[in-house]
């Protein structure tokens, strides 16, 4: 992981939440300009900051980190909606998801 995974990782999260890099900088209490110097690759948040940017994208730490996961606040809550079902649901599911998987 280096800063061009980090700035690239941010802008392809905050896209996917449909904010704008100055709303979202505002909205976290930053400068205007705030996660545009993120994305660009000027400044790297402090630690603080980057708790506050997972947390307003509705994402763990670990899911921002997670290359492979695309789609990470969705797929948060699509577990949390699977630990609910009964045996025989999570086993048809399971089933779809390997169909749906396979046709790639």
């Amino acid at each position: 992981m280096n800063q061009n995974f980090f700035a690239s990782r941010l802008s392809q999260l905050r896209e996917q939440k449909g904010y704008s890099a100055r709303d979202m900088s505002l909205s976290m209490g930053q400068g205007e300009s705030y996660i545009n110097k993120v994305e660009n690759k000027r400044i790297l948040p402090s630690l603080s900051v980057f708790f506050i940017i997972c947390e307003h994208l509705n994402i763990s730490e670990r899911d921002f980190f997670d290359e492979g996961n695309n789609y990470p606040e969705q797929l948060t809550e699509m577990i949390e909606d699977i630990k609910r079902l009964d045996k025989d649901s999570f086993n048809h599911i399971a089933g779809l998801i390997k169909i749906i998987a396979n046709k790639k």
